[in-house]
């Protein structure tokens, strides 16, 4: 079933100084998908992911309060289908509710896609000790070769699991908890959930991932990165903070790192800050490899820190992608702005520009398929709606976008 909306594109005009526009790139370039047979959701956060072995994109829908929906998105078939609802899927009891997934959607070494699950609403935040409060989050997992669901247990009690990263050696899962934020580290083979501790206090950074040595990276609330070293089981603390700019004040410090994307051929993670910069990170198997800072996600009117980028993709081009916009901080305002930036020359300009109607927040991290499609999960403001928060103002969709070729559907 192929269910696909139009793309309504706001003129380019009054770009800023110093930005141009794209005219290569259009309405062609990119499709919105909706999700079928869920017609009260209208949220999706980080939770997509793709499947190199089945050639499937994996995605999370919830309505923020009873329904988390599990999609699966066949990129041959150009078919997108409701796997099932967690409740069902997990054989969760009534008091093991969950609200959403907020994690991305991760690949396994063994070909499976893993997740995990967050309590998302009022009854986590207020009701923590009370027994119809939240019980906790799960790490979860999809096999897509027997499209078999399997639950893998809690985490901590009363904690969410707000995003997971996976040593692709060995299968193991690294994730947060909120609101106390501890490291949790799933054991594969062991069947075991080990607390590392914690590592954040008055914020928890949303971002975690990994590289190709099996080390496992997040950040702690000075924005330094913390990882979990694969070949000596350890924790290392980098005591440099990732880069920010001058006069950052510190609630964007705090919140971390809210994109990445990873070039597979040379290993090379970019990642893209709450403070607005972007980042090189050349990762080593031992130690903190170097960060070089490629300088902000924008440049407009506002503080150098003021954008908000909760999404970052890497094109077959070379050429980083992201929107920017959500949560009330648009470059220019009423607009979400697909931007490119190319790393070699360190220039950036906009490509497309969208009213809230079509496009309010943009989630999703390095997710593209083997062909250069990029995939994001999309919201859009609801009719009739003046914000686009977790009340049921918006409406979700997947993004598809490729840089460099129109888009068949």
């Amino acid at each position: 079933m192929r269910v696909i909306t139009g793309i309504m594109l706001l003129v380019l005009a009054a770009i800023p100084a110093g930005i141009s526009s794209a005219a290569e790139i259009s309405a062609d370039n990119i499709r919105f998908i909706e999700y079928p047979n869920f017609p009260d959701a209208h949220s999706t956060w980080g939770s997509i992911g793709y499947s190199s072995q089945h050639d499937k994109v994996f995605i999370g829908v919830t309505n923020h309060r009873d329904k988390v929906g599990l999609y699966e998105y066949d990129v041959a078939a150009d078919n997108i289908r409701l796997l099932g609802f967690l409740p069902e899927l997990a054989h969760l009891r009534p008091w093991q509710w969950q609200g959403k997934i907020h994690s991305r959607i991760t690949e396994g070494p063994d070909g499976a896609m893993y997740f995990s699950t967050d309590g998302g609403e009022s009854r986590e935040e207020f009701l923590m000790n009370h027994p119809q409060g939240y019980n906790g989050g799960y790490f979860m997992r999809w096999d897509p070769a027997g499209n078999r669901f399997t639950n893998l247990g809690n985490g901590l009690r009363y904690e969410s699991i707000k995003d997971i990263t996976i040593d692709r050696l060995n299968g193991n899962l690294l994730g947060i908890s909120y609101p106390q934020g501890h490291l949790l580290l799933y054991d594969q083979e062991r069947n075991d959930v080990r607390d590392l501790g914690r590592v954040a206090s008055d914020h928890i950074p949303r971002v975690l991932f990994s590289d190709k040595f099996g080390n496992m990276y997040y950040d702690d609330w000075r924005q330094r990165l913390v990882k979990y070293e694969h070949d000596t089981r350890q924790l290392l603390f980098n005591p440099d903070s990732v880069a920010m700019f001058a006069n950052t004040p510190g609630y964007r410090i705090i919140t971390g790192i809210t994109g990445f994307a990873e070039d597979k051929q040379t290993g090379l993670i970019y990642l893209v800050t709450y403070s607005s910069k972007l980042i090189a990170f050349y990762p080593s198997r031992l130690g903190f490899g170097k960060m070089v800072d490629l300088g902000g996600v924008y440049d407009g009117d506002k503080a150098p820190y003021d954008y908000y980028c909760p999404n970052l993709s890497l094109g077959a081009n070379g050429k980083l992608y992201y929107f920017i916009g959500g949560h009330g901080k648009y470059a220019i305002k009423d607009q979400t702005v697909l931007m490119e930036f190319d790393p070699q020359t360190r220039t950036k300009r906009i490509v497309l520009r969208f009213p809230l109607d079509t496009i309010s927040e943009v989630t999703g991290h390095g997710v593209a398929d083997s062909v250069g499609n990029l995939y994001f999960c999309g919201r859009r403001r609801a009719a009739g709606a003046v914000d686009v928060g977790e009340s049921g103002a918006s409406r979700p969709f997947m993004i598809i976008f490729n840089p460099t070729r129109a888009i068949d559907g």
